[in-house]
């Protein structure tokens, strides 16, 4: 005697392809699901590399100016050297926070549920 699901297979193939059908859409959804992860993690990972960029070149340029003489800086001008690449540095903490405080699902476990759960249908099937 033939296993049920070759009997299936021979009497309603529609099953089949739409079962290939919900196959390909739930991997469409994994895919966008993922790729829009990741495109994330790539966007902060580039802003926080790119904002601390700017907060050490800052920081460079008002350590020269607070070296010069003294007489050449008003002294209420000091705040701002120190205000001015604190602001692109605490971003890219922010930035670097939520980076790697965000947790995702791994990639492609609702496909793998569907296929264990599919493979355990099939092994529960009398034969």
């Amino acid at each position: 005697m033939l296993h049920p699901i070759f009997h299936l297979i021979a009497t309603q193939p529609q099953l089949l392809g739409n079962h290939a059908q919900a196959y390909s859409e739930l991997i469409g959804t994994e895919l966008a699901v993922q790729s829009a992860a990741w495109i994330r993690r790539a966007l902060l990972g580039a802003a926080t590399v790119c904002l601390l960029g700017v907060a050490v070149v800052l920081a460079g340029v008002a350590l020269m100016l607070w070296v010069t003489p003294m007489n050449a800086l008003p002294s209420a001008t000091l705040w701002v050297l120190a205000l001015v690449p604190a602001v692109p540095a605490v971003m890219a903490a922010v930035c670097g926070v939520i980076l790697f405080n965000v947790r995702t699902e791994p990639a492609f476990a609702e496909l793998r549920r569907q296929a264990q759960a599919d493979i355990a249908l099939l092994r529960s099937l009398p034969t």
